[in-house]
């Protein structure tokens, strides 16, 4: 049995966030939620959650590394929201993920999972909100990808509010669908428990295999 672990989730009051919070509280992990929004803080609270409050946009990685210090993991899991503008997915989705992936390297965090979006393989070239958003996470991807951190990133597809189906597929590519965020936080959970996965973007939506089954299948031999 593997023992409790210090995870730091960034975008900590994210649907997914709280989602993963609540189960990694729930089996007796240390769980630090960065937020930027004082009113957000009871929520955290709620689940067991420590709530930090910083605004990533205008932390400094120094800022950013104080918080991550003597921890085992950290989840980007931030976003700019649907209804921001496209300076905000170069801000958040973008920076504040870089960022968050140099403050891990400063601060001595190896384990480093990013959520990101599926299909970023073949990007958009035009102005569209969701084309810059796509942009903005290929490039946080890229980002992370030339640290020194053990790196995972998850592509999710489609997310729902629908409940935990346990029944998933997880490859480099697979064809687009729908996830529900529930299983997305398990398959987060999942990697956590599995260091030896690392530097892997992954994609997954609803499938046929339970969540431990499709990750122990990435596994090296």
């Amino acid at each position: 049995m593997m023992r409790p672990m210090r995870v730091v989730i960034a975008g900590g009051h994210g649907q997914i966030a709280l989602l993963l919070g609540q189960k990694l509280v729930d089996r007796g992990d240390e769980v630090l939620g960065i937020i930027r929004n004082p009113g957000q803080v009871d929520d955290l609270q709620l689940i067991g959650v420590a709530p930090i409050l910083l605004d990533l946009e205008a932390a400094s990685v120094a800022d950013i590394a104080e918080i991550l210090r003597n921890s085992d993991a950290v989840v980007f899991a931030a976003g700019a929201g649907p209804n921001s503008g496209a300076p905000r997915k170069q801000t958040v989705d973008r920076e504040a993920a870089t960022k968050c992936a140099e403050a891990a390297v400063a601060a001595g965090v190896q384990r480093f999972l990013q959520v990101s979006a599926i299909g970023l393989d073949h990007l958009p070239t035009d102005d569209a909100i969701y084309s810059v958003y796509a942009r903005a996470k290929a490039a946080a991807e890229q980002d992370l990808m030339r640290t020194s951190l053990d790196w995972v990133i998850l592509r999710p597809g489609q997310l729902t509010n629908e409940s935990e189906a346990d029944a998933v597929q997880i490859a480099r590519n697979v064809p687009r669908g729908q996830i529900s965020r529930a299983d997305v936080a398990s398959e987060l959970v999942g990697l956590l428990d599995r260091p030896d996965l690392k530097h892997r973007i992954l994609e997954s939506t609803a499938g046929s295999l339970t969540i431990a089954n499709a990750l122990d299948r990435l596994l090296p031999n």
